[in-house]
């Protein structure tokens, strides 16, 4: 168990020399392309789909699918996937390591994540963030049956939500205590007896000869040098995603067994969160 998160300190700065830096241009050139254009693709068709289908989004989650797809291919990442995907709406959890977790979920799962109202308002991502659909709360119990409401609407559409109960971003080699605050809204009688949850492992094997924690991006270590490094790799290591079978929510008591639960899961499928405990 990881009882406590003593953040440690950043990896020593990354310098590529000349064959990283023409990774760098190369593979960035190619990426930024990728999800910019995607991006406009998306702005544009939902200037259709807005007024046609609401609140529903039967073209354009595809669309975010497919760049997400296309960036490990860009990167030459191999994305390895194992269990079976939920299918329906419902919820989906996972541990927390990397903004690359955002691309590797998206990849194999058309999701809507759930994130702290405060991202909304940072420059960029945030508008990213809000262009795909992502749902923003205040992790407050005093939310609770607001965001219940919320998420109900979006489920009877069929989104499928994702969050991560840790709360925070992680070195890639630990998962950290979920946090149950969240879970309450599921308890609401329009979804407690109509929801599932699935649990997945997000597991990053570093590069050969690189630190485990490679990809791990977390406390102050900036966006950009984190990016840099990546494309700038000359081997790359492995992302591996493990879902576990989805439960019901009137399965479970309360929100505090739920999230134990989940969090054992998880946790139990993190190959490398055991060797790396305390």
């Amino acid at each position: 168990m990881n009882p406590t998160w003593t953040t440690p300190d950043a990896l020593p700065p990354h310098r590529p020399g000349v064959a990283g830096w023409l990774r760098i241009l190369g593979r960035g050139l190619v990426l930024g392309t990728v999800v910019f254009g995607g991006l406009a693709l998306l702005l544009l068709l939902r200037l259709f789909e807005r007024p046609l289908c609401g609140v529903d989004r039967p073209v354009t989650p595809y669309i975010t699918q497919g760049v997400c797809r296309a960036a490990f291919v860009i990167l030459r990442l191999p994305l390895v996937v194992r269990g079976p995907r939920m299918t329906g709406p419902g919820a989906v959890v996972a541990n927390h390591s990397s903004w690359l977790d955002i691309f590797a979920l998206n990849a194999r799962k058309n999701v809507y994540f759930v994130s702290k109202s405060e991202v909304a308002g940072w420059p960029g991502i945030g508008w990213l963030a809000r262009a795909t659909g992502t749902v923003f709360i205040r992790r407050d119990p005093r939310d609770a049956a607001q965001q219940a409401k919320m998420f109900e609407e979006r489920l009877l559409h069929r989104h499928r939500l994702l969050f991560f109960p840790e709360g925070t971003s992680t070195d890639g080699l630990r998962v950290l205590p979920f946090k149950s605050t969240l879970f309450a809204a599921f308890f609401a009688n329009g979804l407690k007896h109509e929801l599932q949850i699935q649990p997945v492992s997000v597991i990053y094997h570093a590069p050969e000869g690189e630190d485990p924690r490679f990809y791990g991006w977390w406390g102050d270590m900036s966006f950009g040098e984190h990016l840099l490094k990546t494309l700038a790799a000359r081997r790359q290591g492995i992302v591996e995603l493990v879902y576990h079978p989805p439960v019901r929510i009137d399965a479970f008591p309360n929100r505090k067994s739920l999230a134990s639960h989940l969090e054992t899961q998880v946790r139990a499928g993190h190959s490398l969160a055991g060797e790396h405990a305390g």
